[in-house]
């Protein structure tokens, strides 16, 4: 199995209304590191997993909609709560959706809320 990972970075606003969540209750700023590694079984024709440039600027595009967003008003978490799980699920999600023509790429999104805290998603059927 080969892999390639990137990674940058996403500042949101959030909140978590319930008990369950502590301080994390109130309206609060955080800011996500994220890395994706792509993974694929054999090399592509060019010899890669996926051009480090596509996997930049697909990394560039999931995360500009959450980009110094306040998650409480964003659609896509409507209903729902923005935990780090659910960011990286959504991180996921997007890139698999820009990667639908190549489903022998699978796709996990690492998260790092904080030097002690970590969460990772990968996305299912997909290898």
């Amino acid at each position: 199995m080969f892999s390639l990972s990137v990674n940058d970075h996403v500042m949101i606003a959030h909140s978590l209304p319930h008990e369950f969540f502590g301080p994390a209750q109130s309206l609060h700023g955080a800011t996500l590191a994220v890395e994706v590694t792509f993974t694929r079984a054999e090399l592509d024709e060019h010899a890669v997993v996926l051009d480090i440039g596509e996997a930049l600027a697909l990394l560039d595009d999931a995360l500009t909609p959450l980009q110094y967003a306040n998650l409480d008003e964003h659609p896509d978490f409507a209903g729902r709560f923005s935990t780090s799980e659910a960011i990286a699920e959504y991180i996921g999600t997007r890139l698999s959706g820009s990667l639908e023509d190549r489903p022998d790429i699978g796709i996990a999104v690492h998260l790092r809320e904080n030097p002690r805290a970590a969460v990772s998603y990968t996305v299912a059927n997909r290898p």
